[in-house]
């Protein structure tokens, strides 16, 4: 599969500041990302790679995602966000690494 150089540069990032065991990323997709079934795509994407969280659309056209699990999940799923559902066209994706707390749900669609 190949990868925006973006999407090598946040790989770079994220082993950088995450360290060993479990990450918290907070994460804005701007973009052609609402319409184009995008927290779909994340939520499946995430619940393959046993992360937890939400995703969902903002007022903006964005879309919002906090993400918690394993680093190598978690960046598992911001990689497939760069590349996103057929019709998206990802052109930023904004990522704050905060304190992972377990509290994360099940992966799911917030509205």
């Amino acid at each position: 599969m190949h990868f925006p150089r973006a999407a090598l540069v946040v790989a770079r990032h994220f082993m950088i500041y995450a360290m060993e065991g479990k990450v918290r990323a907070h994460i804005t997709i701007e973009g052609r990302v609402q319409g184009v079934c995008f927290r779909a795509f994340t939520r499946d994407i995430a619940r393959r790679s046993d992360v937890r969280g939400w995703v969902k659309n903002l007022p903006n056209g964005d879309v919002e995602a906090v993400l918690e699990g394993a680093k190598k999940d978690v960046g598992v799923v911001i990689a497939n966000c760069y590349k996103g559902p057929p019709g998206s066209l990802v052109t930023n994706i904004s990522i704050k690494w905060e304190n992972y707390t377990g509290e994360a749900e099940p992966f799911s669609i917030t509205y």
